[in-house]
């Protein structure tokens, strides 16, 4: 019976350790101090429609069949028969009253007429300059897709293309750091709109060794906020930056960093 309490008292011992380790340790970590960054995800919109894939081809003949069976005829339509049938009287040596048809401009010279201007009509190349010469620092290319805007920083002893960031300031919010870091990055002249005063987006690293040790700090963690490329130019002077599509971004970023921006971002 004695050897049983003991056994109950290790056991209370064990306990008792685990819980004051477990609370040691959640001690340390809420006495962790990170840095606190809010990046911005600024996405253009496409310009043009994008091209459509095969189901959307199939579906969109499918509804075009199936309007047609649906369908009525249409004023010209009908228009277009009475011509005919008044063409026919005509040749036969009948007479039309002028008030029932008016045969100086039938459907069918109004239908040559609209081919004509369709045959000179040529839409503007997909294709621009921009592509052409392959401008990443051009919004004018890529039309028909999403465009992120990414700078070149300098992390460490590394430069990455990254989504722009900045560190929190005291008094600031994160939605106000994000505001600050758009305007130091691309100015005044671009239009742009955050969406939410909440992050869409989280990411954090640990910093070396040296460092955390050298300023008391863990790393860093980073909120991505999303916004929206309005209108306008950006003046950016002696910043490297890029317009990547969702390809093209995704051969850029660094791959855990990149984990973390695709886990916000619609596929296209």
């Amino acid at each position: 019976m004695l050897k049983n309490h003991f056994q109950l008292l290790k056991q209370s011992c064990n306990q008792l350790k685990h819980v004051v380790s477990v609370r040691t340790q959640a001690q340390n970590t809420t006495n962790q101090k990170w840095d606190l960054f809010s990046a911005v995800c600024l996405e253009r919109k496409p310009v043009v429609t994008p091209a459509l894939t095969e189901i959307e081809k199939e579906y969109k003949q499918y509804l075009k069949d199936l309007e047609f069976e649906l369908s009525v005829k249409s004023n010209f339509e009908l228009r277009h028969e009475a011509d005919v049938k008044h063409l026919a009287v005509l040749k036969e040596g009948g007479e039309i009253d002028d008030t029932e048809v008016n045969l100086k401009q039938t459907a069918q010279d109004l239908k040559d007429l609209w081919n004509a201007e369709a045959a000179e009509f040529k839409p503007a190349d997909k294709i621009t300059d921009a592509d052409k010469k392959n401008d990443l620092k051009s919004l004018n290319r890529k039309l028909d897709k999403h465009l992120i805007f990414v700078v070149n920083q300098k992390l460490g002893d590394k430069k990455l293309y990254m989504l722009p960031q900045g560190l929190r300031q005291d008094g600031e919010t994160l939605r106000q750091v994000a505001e600050r870091v758009l305007k130091e990055t691309i100015g005044s002249e671009l239009k742009t709109q955050i969406y939410s005063n909440a992050p869409c987006g989280f990411y954090k690293y640990k910093y070396p060794a040296n460092i955390q040790q050298e300023r008391n700090v863990v790393g860093a963690k980073i909120f991505i906020y999303f916004a929206r490329y309005l209108k306008g130019q950006p003046s950016l002077k002696g910043i490297d930056y890029k317009w990547l599509d969702r390809t093209e971004l995704d051969k850029t970023l660094p791959p855990q960093y990149k984990s973390s921006v695709q886990q916000f971002l619609i596929d296209e």
